[in-house]
C-alpha cells in the first residue's frame, strides 16, 4: 500500500480554492480523505499501476499539475500507510518528497531516533510520562516491554503506541470525504473600516454557504468565522449550531453574532471567509418544529430561490440588501 500525504501551500486569503486542489487529486485516485484547509490523503496503490509511476513520480506530477494549474506550490510525504505518510510529510520540501520505503527495515530506520510527540495521537502528557522513564525516542517505545507500556499508558493505549512505533500502521485512507467543509470568501479591493460592510461581506457569505449546502443536500454542525486584517493577521472564531443546518438566516444571525463578540473598533479589514464544518446528508439531520410563521415563509423562499438558481445561474436572485 502507498499513501501519499499532501499538503497545499494555500495562501489563507485562497482556502476556497481547496475544493479545485482535491478535484486535481481525482485525476490520480478516486480514493482520497480531504484534510481541511490544504491537505489530502490519497490511497494511490490502484494508480501507480496504471500510471507506471513510483511515489516520487507521483509526488513530481501532482507538485507540477498544481503549479501549472492553480499557481500553488505543495510539500509531499509517502509511505506504506496514512500515520507514516504524515510523518513523513514533515520532512519534506516543496520539490523534494519524503518517501518512506514500505520495507520493515526502511520504516524501523525512519521512526527509530524520532522523538514519541512525534506520532500523531501522543500529546505532551504521554509523551512527558514516558519520557520520565527515558522512553523519548520511538525506538526506545518499540524496544520496551508491552507490560510496561501498558502499566504506563494503560492496556489500550500501550498496546496502540507499541504497534505505531513498531511501525505496524493499521490505518487507512477513508474515501469520499471530501466535502467535510464548505469554505467561501470576500475580500474588499481596498482595506475596509465600514462595519456595514463587514456585514455585507457576512451576509454575502452566508448566503452562498448556505445555497452550497442545500445543492449538495448537506447540513453543517459548525460555522467558523476568520477574519483576515491590513497587517496579515487574522482572528477565528467557531461556533457550534443548535442543530445541523443548511439554512441561510440562520448561518447569517450566527455569523453576524460571531463578527459582534470580536467588538472591531475601527479594524482595517483585508478579508472575511466563513467555512461550514462538520458536514453530514440533510436526511439524516432532525429539525426543531416551531410555530413561528416567519420562520416557514423564509425556508420556503428560499426553496423558490434554490429552484430558480438551478435554472438560471447562482447569481439570479439574492438578497435585496446585496443589490444595493
Amino acid at each position: 500500500m502507498t499513501i501519499l500525504c499532501v499538503r497545499f501551500q494555500l495562501p489563507p486569503t485562497r482556502e476556497a480554492e481547496f475544493p479545485q486542489l482535491l478535484g486535481l487529486l481525482e485525476e490520480f485516485t478516486p480514493v482520497i480523505e480531504a484534510l481541511p484547509p490544504d491537505g489530502a490523503l490519497l490511497d494511490v496503490r490502484g494508480a501507480e499501476r496504471y500510471f507506471g509511476r513510483g511515489p516520487a513520480g507521483f509526488a513530481s506530477l501532482i507538485r507540477l499539475r498544481a503549479l501549472a494549474l492553480h499557481g500553488v506550490d505543495c510539500v509531499i510525504g509517502a509511505g506504506p500507510g496514512p500515520m507514516l505518510a504524515r510523518m513523513a510529510l514533515r520532512d519534506a520540501v516543496p520539490g523534494t518528497p519524503r518517501v518512506v520505503l514500505a520495507d520493515p527495515d526502511a520504516v524501523t530506520e525512519f521512526l527509530a531516533e524520532r522523538p514519541v510527540g512525534a506520532l500523531p495521537g501522543v500529546g505532551a502528557a504521554t509523551a512527558r510520562t514516558l519520557g520520565e522513564y527515558g522512553l523519548d525516542t520511538l525506538g526506545k517505545v518499540a524496544a520496551a516491554p508491552l507490560s510496561t507500556l501498558q502499566r504506563l499508558t494503560g492496556a489500550r493505549a500501550g498496546r496502540d503506541l507499541h504497534e505505531r512505533a513498531s511501525g505496524v500502521d493499521r490505518g487507512r485512507v477513508v474515501p469520499n470525504a471530501t466535502s467535510r467543509s464548505l469554505a467561501t470568501e470576500r475580500p474588499f479591493q481596498r482595506d475596509e473600516l465600514d462595519p456595514d460592510r463587514h456585514r455585507r461581506a457576512l451576509l454575502s457569505a452566508a448566503e452562498e454557504l448556505g445555497a452550497r449546502l442545500r445543492a449538495l443536500e448537506k447540513v453543517c454542525r459548525t460555522l467558523t468565522l476568520t477574519v483576515r486584517y491590513a497587517d496579515r493577521s487574522a482572528t477565528t472564531r467557531s461556533r457550534t449550531l443548535a442543530e445541523p443546518t443548511a439554512h441561510s438566516s440562520t448561518l447569517t444571525g450566527t455569523a453576524y453574532r460571531m463578527y459582534e463578540t470580536l467588538g472591531l473598533q475601527r479594524a482595517r479589514v483585508r478579508a472575511i471567509a466563513l467555512r461550514a464544518e462538520g458536514l453530514a446528508p440533510a436526511e439524516r439531520a432532525s429539525h426543531q418544529l416551531t410555530f413561528d410563521p416567519v420562520d416557514e415563509k423564509v425556508r420556503r423562499i428560499e426553496e423558490v430561490a434554490d429552484r430558480a438558481r438551478a435554472r438560471f445561474g447562482p447569481h439570479v436572485i439574492g438578497p435585496g440588501t446585496l443589490a444595493a
